[in-house]
């Protein structure tokens, strides 16, 4: 009979082996699942939730300091409007500009925005600078 406890003795030693060696394997996956999450996470630039917080609480201070200045700013401009007399009519352009005429006006604006030239390689290298 001690033949029999001797090998079932011997298969709970392998068995427990084995169930510690996959315990190890185990946290040694768990790790590297979690330095990969951490390298992902580092990748993205993620904010943490305590700086997400943080910078939710500056911009509602912000936003509330800027309804309350934008109140004043209305405010201001109505006693603005109630001590000033209303104008007559809007100001006129100036009589040289309306002097000149629509197409030299256009031409003007957009010779402005054109951008200028690209030179060619051609145009950099002198002819007689490759022989």
């Amino acid at each position: 009979m001690q033949t029999q406890s001797r090998f079932f003795d011997d298969l709970a030693r392998v068995a427990n082996g084995a169930l510690s060696a996959a315990a190890g394997v185990r946290a040694e996956i768990e790790q590297l699942v979690r330095q990969q999450f951490d390298r992902f996470l580092a990748d993205r630039n993620l904010v943490t939730r305590e700086e997400f917080e943080a910078v939710e609480a500056m911009a509602a201070k912000a936003r509330g300091e800027q309804e309350k200045l934008a109140a004043r700013v209305a405010e201001l401009e109505a006693a603005l409007a109630a001590k000033t007399p209303a104008t007559k009519t809007p100001a006129r352009k100036p009589a040289a500009a309306a002097a000149k005429p629509a197409a030299t006006r256009r031409r003007a604006a957009t010779a402005a925005r054109r951008p200028a030239p690209r030179r060619k390689s051609s145009d950099e290298t002198p002819s007689g600078a490759d022989e």
